[in-house]
């Protein structure tokens, strides 16, 4: 604990406050002397320039070149030697002797400008205590005696000059090295961990010297050889470096290419700029000069070696992303405050008093940046800037949300795009004043492109990947189509996201034109002027009833009082419901009100603003022709988005609209649409701080607190959401929305558990915006946190983007068996609450549908709430079986044997090739053995009494009668069942091959139970092999080869069918008897061959049966669980699963993530049972902190962004009719105009059997009742005119539909085409 502590404040705190240095026991001397020297002088330099020059340009520009050439002369070095130690040009010593050898031989030519080197890709680790072999080449002593490499003699610098104190020519040619190179991918040994050095023509002993001097490092031993590399300078002239890569990036951080250079380079550039910028403005005074001088040597020193682990980033070790924070942070603020400067000096500034604000706020958090950091407050720069614009862009254009830094850069481009266009319209109209009973048509056309623009943008994802796919698929269709061939298992979820979009940018070309017309119209009348009252009421009676009322009425424990929902769904009192879920009369109405809400209520209030202000503004200007126009357009752009993405708390942010600017301060009112602007990004910042209250005070009551470990209480007063001493960073936070992270996820998880979070995943992304439309999840915004609780799966949901039609989630799968702490929480929410009478330290009961006092002040005091107690989702439930328990039994043992063979022999017999592997002459003379009837198969590791049916005692072993007196019916009766007629007598080739491979089959099983088959676990290891696919094939058996499919497509499916058969047969011992007979059984397989899928959880297959919706599967999974080895036979059924929806706070989410992300990166507490992650029933601790992602958590399944339109909910779809489109308008109209043509030719008297009331292409697929009625009540009327001859005949209705025709049966479906027809009996 005590020398965690000290690395901790050393290597954390210290390097924290410093910008990364600090001292490092474990290096050497040279690596921490060069870390002081370089922040020592980052310190110095502006300090004593500052205090020695007088404050002009002459000491800027010195200042700034002296750091820009300081920095670009490191950074090319460091990026030189890492290119140097890519390319592993290594120079191996030579020995005296062949030095001078080198010399004779190069005696006769001069002016050289180097000698060969052997180009190796890195250095070979070289044991000290491993001597070279006496040769030819090993290097010598002067007495010709063989001895180990010793340090060489090599010049400097390479040239034609010889070595002044050898006298010896330098092209010199070396030996290579005695040990062969390693990978060019694998680090340089640490055993040639020294300083740098520039080997020069030194003596021997002078050059160990020097070494040994600077080699202090945690590897005692030196090596042998000692390696160079060779650091070319120019061409024909290099440096030998005795360096590694190691020590290389314990002194510098690496940047990867020539950008990060460049980008560090102008960072160190901009830091001294605007440092010394703000030192001759005389920003600071006496000591906060040097505080100043220390917060610029931090952020540049950063630049150098960045802090590592920092206090912000999400990983351990080395994060290339908060190298850059600490001088970009820098470099935003002094930024602010020499802006802020300037324009104080300005005589005619309006508002000085902000800018002084301003300026002290940004000068006070510039001199606390070590403590900032320490604290993590500010996060990485990336996200800081993806969050900023995400603000920017939510606030004011009415976005939704971003989902990464294109994301953002994309969703503002878009915004300042249709912001632009809208400006133009705007402008031209409010430019001259107009009369109140006329509005302009610039106006109107205005008004009518912002409605058509909000809602499209309102209805797009912010993230471009699936238009970009679309356009691409449209654009090259080619090249989409090569992609898709060249995957193996074909996801559809892209296709039908695609589609998704398709159907949508269809629908607003529709839905947009309409309402242009129809906004139009409205606004160039006078309409507005005075519904102005009667909107407001109508807003807030809707808002009311739709987002407060109703929602009360369906929550689980509606106000906290009512012990059951009041409005229930119809899956309420099911104990397992099998059907989907029942569309009520109050999703009905819910979904109505909606509607009415945001595309009739909020449009109306919002441009009969647009309209009251805009002909205010055209009489009189307030801000500026151009500040006016800006202003209203961007706020009627925001609040239309908002309304149309989530108008959930848009009545609560009218009414406190109207109430403040009407009764309270109805002096600082401007306009109407203004105020209610201001108001939503108020609201929207006082809703976030009752939040982060509510977490704060529920997890910080007394009676509630659960002490964990020591370093838990240590950690107490720094952690976010331990404490109450941050109240402050509350209110700092939910002004500037600190991030939600972590944001971006993947599949990071190999458990075979995750593809059931993978298939849940897949039914949220159907279902899941049609549910939060229709109110099944309650209230919902940007940002929510929910847990979706059934009898195994646990999974927690994040809403990331609300938009209109749309929302972005991710899905994070908790453990099937989780932890102690995890059950508790799981208990604490499924425990019900209904039957607690205690009232403070008494029971007196509780009145009928009421909950009592106690119950009642609990579930107030809990960061979450129950929602929805009957959530149905498609999915799999697991039915797991011991296939130890199950083949305990050797009759069951011997019925699995059974029916492997009988499982080959059926997938042999159906295959295609089987007349090519009868026919095959190398199979056939493989197979010569087997054909004699004396043969006998003797292997008493594979065959037994005991499992095999056909094992004769007397013989020992198994023979071609005793195989077909088992097996020839059933080979006999799959034969029958071919089309083509095979030749399967006793003597035939199919009986030859069958018990051949009937000997193969028992003899790969034998073989993966290494020959111990009649031990249990030894058998259902084997067994679990062949189930996986991994067949070891004997020598005598190698004929399969011929053909792969043998063993691909009629032995593995083999193994696995007589699992299926086996532990079906097992589970109903009933059927013991008809399973025998040779037509029920294949009757079975030929079912679970059509219908179930059987394979490895390893296997394509099974991820390809998952995504394509299977409704059963079956598998066999090795379990391993405290060191013993369990094989469960799981079977899986598609159906509804129920879960309870529970929604979490989600400032509780992200400031329990916060609090982790600093325990365990920065403060590096690695204590497993932490208190951190026990259990905490009123804020569900545990599931919150292991659905985080890794290493923070431990998620058994992170999901990608996923998207949900509400288009693809069957349920809303019916509601609603589906997207509008050109197309469906089409079919519609042709639809009614057809049917009343029909209707009238079908009444008209004419008789049926003459006429076809359906003929000549007409179509009475919408309503074919009465037609279908009529025709046979007519039909029905004339009996008696059938003759004999027609009595042959079977008078019917032929169905038609698309060009495929199926007999009648009684049904009449409405999209087919009905004819009166005669059809032969």
């Amino acid at each position: 604990m005590g020398s965690q502590l000290v690395q901790t404040l050393r290597q954390g705190v210290w390097a924290s406050l410093t910008g990364g240095w600090y001292h490092d026991p474990d290096q050497n001397k040279f690596n921490n002397s060069c870390h002081l020297y370089l922040w020592m002088f980052l310190l110095m330099l502006p300090l004593l320039l500052h205090l020695a020059l007088p404050p002009t340009t002459m000491a800027l520009s010195i200042y700034c070149t002296s750091v820009t050439i300081f920095f670009i002369t490191i950074k090319m070095v460091n990026y030189r030697l890492h290119v140097m130690f890519d390319e592993g040009d290594v120079v191996t010593p030579s020995s005296l002797s062949d030095v001078i050898q080198g010399a004779e031989n190069k005696s006769n030519t001069s002016d050289s400008s180097g000698g060969p080197t052997h180009r190796l890709p890195l250095p070979a680790p070289h044991h000290p205590c491993t001597q070279a072999p006496a040769s030819e080449n090993a290097p010598r002593n002067l007495s010709g005696e063989h001895t180990p490499f010793s340090p060489p003699f090599l010049p400097s610098t390479h040239s034609s000059s010889p070595s002044p104190s050898q006298n010896l020519p330098s092209d010199v040619t070396h030996p290579p090295p005695l040990h062969p190179p390693p990978s060019p991918l694998l680090p340089t040994p640490p055993i040639n961990q020294y300083s740098s050095q520039t080997v020069g023509a030194d003596s021997q002993g002078q050059e160990e010297d020097s070494i040994n001097e600077s080699s202090e490092t945690s590897t005692q031993e030196k090596p042998s050889p000692k390696l160079y590399y060779k650091l070319k300078l120019f061409p024909g002239k290099w440096v030998n470096i005795l360096y590694d890569r190691l020590t290389l990036l314990a002194l510098l951080d690496r940047n990867q290419d020539v950008v990060e250079n460049i980008v560090a380079v102008f960072l160190a550039f901009l830091v001294a700029f605007l440092g010394f910028i703000l030192l001759n403005h005389g920003c600071f005074k006496d000591i906060w000069v040097f505080q100043f001088c220390v917060v610029i040597a931090s952020c540049q020193y950063s630049l150098l070696k960045s802090v590592q682990p920092d206090a912000a980033s999400p990983t351990h070790g080395h994060n290339q992303i908060v190298a850059y924070s600490r001088a970009a942070y820098f470099c935003i603020f002094c930024g602010l405050i020499w802006i802020l400067e300037q324009m104080l000096r300005r005589k005619d500034l309006p508002v000085s008093t902000v800018y002084v604000l301003s300026v002290s706020c940004s000068t006070g958090l510039t001199f606390c940046f070590p403590i900032t950091f320490v604290l993590g407050l500010f996060p990485q720069i990336n996200t800081f800037m993806i969050y900023l614009l995400e603000q920017i862009d939510i606030h004011f254009f009415g976005g939704t949300a971003a989902t990464g830094l294109h994301s953002a850069v994309y969703s503002i481009f878009r915004s300042l795009t249709a912001l632009s266009l809208l400006y133009g319209f705007c402008f031209g109209a409010l430019k001259e004043p107009w009369d109140e009973q006329h509005t302009p048509a610039l106006f109107s056309g205005f008004c009518g492109l912002l409605v058509v623009l909000s809602y499209h943008l309102s209805g797009q994802n912010s993230d471009p990947t699936v238009l970009m796919s679309l356009i691409k698929s449209k654009l090259m269709p080619t090249l989409v189509d090569s992609e898709e061939d060249s995957e193996d298992i074909k996801d559809p979820l892209p296709e039908k996201l695609i589609n998704s979009v398709k159907e949508i940018l269809l629908s607003d070309l529709v839905v947009c034109s309409i309402a242009y017309i129809l906004t139009f119209a409205i606004t160039s009348s006078t309409v507005f002027l005075s519904l102005k009252v009667v909107l407001y009421a109508l807003a807030g009676t809707v808002g009311f009833v739709t987002h407060y009322l109703i929602p009360q009425l369906r929550k689980h424990h509606p106000w906290f009082w009512i012990s059951h929902p009041v409005l229930k769904s119809n899956e309420f009192s099911q104990y397992e419901p099998r059907d989907n879920a029942q569309l009520m009369w109050f999703e009905r109405l819910y979904v109505g009100l909606l509607c009415f809400e945001k595309y009739v209520v909020y449009p109306a209030i919002i441009l009969s603003a647009l309209t009251n202000d805009g002909f205010l503004l055209s009489h009189r200007k307030k801000l500026g022709i151009h500040c006016d126009v800006l202003l209203m357009t961007v706020a009627g752009m925001k609040l239309l988005r908002a309304s149309f993405c989530n108008p959930s708390f848009q009545f609560l942010t009218l009414i406190f609209t109207i109430v403040f600017f009407e009764f309270d301060c109805s002096r600082a009112s401007e306009t109407f649409l203004l105020d209610f602007f201001i108001m939503s990004i108020v609201f929207h910042k006082l809703s976030d701080l009752l939040h982060k209250l509510n977490f704060i005070m529920v997890y910080i009551a007394p009676w509630q607190i659960a002490w964990g470990s020591a370093f838990h209480a240590f950690a107490q007063p720094f952690a976010v959401p331990h404490s109450a001493m941050l109240l402050l960073q509350t209110f700092i936070t939910t002004l500037f929305y600190t991030p939600l992270s972590p944001f971006l996820g993947r599949c990071d998880d190999n458990n075979l558990n995750s593809i059931f979070y993978e298939y849940l995943t897949r039914s949220l992304q159907h279902s899941l915006c049609g549910d939060l439309m229709l109110g099944r999840w309650g209230n919902y915004s940007s940002g929510d946190c929910f847990i979706l609780a059934s009898d195994y799966l646990n999974a927690f949901v994040h809403l990331i983007e609300i938009g209109n039609g749309l929302v972005t989630f991710q899905l994070r799968g908790l453990e099937f068996r989780g932890t102690y702490c995890q059950q508790r929480e799981v208990e604490a929410i499924t425990e019900g609450v209904e039957e607690d009478d205690s009232c403070c330290c008494c029971e007196p009961g509780h009145l009928p549908h009421v909950l009592s006092c106690n119950a009642a002040f609990n579930l107030r005091w809990l960061a979450w709430e129950v929602t929805t107690t009957k959530y149905l989702l498609e999915g799999y439930s697991i039915s797991e079986n011991n296939a130890a328990a199950m083949l305990q039994v050797y009759d069951l043992r011997k019925l699995l044997i059974s029916y492997y063979l009988k499982s080959i022999i059926y997938y042999l017999i159906q295959s295609l090739k089987l007349q090519t592997w009868i026919k095959d002459p190398s199979i056939t003379k493989a197979l010569v053995s087997y054909t004699k009837w004396h043969h006998i198969e003797r292997d008493p590791a594979v065959f037994s009494v005991k499992t095999d049916e056909d094992y004769v005692h007397c013989l020992q072993g198994v023979t071609r009668a005793s195989f077909c007196n088992v097996y020839l019916e059933w080979i006999q009766y799959c034969a029958n069942k071919l089309e083509e007629p095979v030749d399967c007598d006793e003597d035939s080739p199919l009986i030859t091959l069958c018990y051949a491979l009937s000997v193969l089959g028992r003899r790969s099983l034998g073989t993966a139970s290494h020959n111990m088959s009649n031990s249990l676990e030894s058998f259902l290891y084997g067994f679990n092999t062949l189930f996986k696919g991994d067949f070891r094939i004997a020598t005598k058996d190698e004929w399969v080869f011929t053909d792969m499919d043998l063993l691909q497509k009629v032995v593995v499916p083999g193994v696995r069918m007589s699992l299926n058969l086996t532990s079906t047969r097992s589970d109903h011992f009933t059927c013991l008897e008809e399973k025998e007979e040779p037509a029920i059984l294949y009757e079975a397989i030929s079912n679970y061959k059509t219908s179930l899928v059987i394979c490895h959880e390893s296997d394509p297959a099974w991820r390809k049966a998952f995504l394509s919706s299977r409704d059963t599967l079956l598998t066999l999974r090795h379990m391993v669980d405290d060191g013993t080895d369990e094989y469960k036979i799981i079977m899986l059924y598609k159906r509804h699963l129920s879960f309870k929806v529970i929604k979490i706070n989600k400032e509780c989410v992200r400031g329990l993530w916060a609090g982790q992300q600093q325990e365990l990166v920065f403060l590096r507490n690695r204590n497993p049972e932490r208190g951190s992650i026990q259990n905490s029933k009123q804020a569900l601790r545990n599931m919150i902190n292991s659905s985080c992602d890794q290493p923070l958590g431990y998620p058994m399944y992170v999901s990608p962004l996923t998207t949900s339109y509400m288009g693809t909910h069957k349920q809303l779809r019916s509601i609603w009719g589906g997207p509008l489109s050109l197309d469906g308008i089409k079919t519609w109209l042709l639809s009614k105009w057809v049917r009343k043509d029909n209707l009238t030719s079908c009444n008209s008297g004419v008789n049926m059997e003459d006429v076809d009331c359906a003929g000549g292409g007409s179509s009475l697929s919408h309503n074919p009742n009465s037609i279908t009625s009529q025709s046979l009540s007519l039909y029905q009327a004339r009996p008696n005119r059938t003759s004999q001859a027609n009595r042959q005949h079977t008078a019917g209705l032929v169905l038609y539909r698309r060009g495929t025709h199926d007999t009648f049966k009684g049904i009449v479906h409405p999209s087919y085409n009905i004819k009166l027809v005669s059809l032969p009996g």
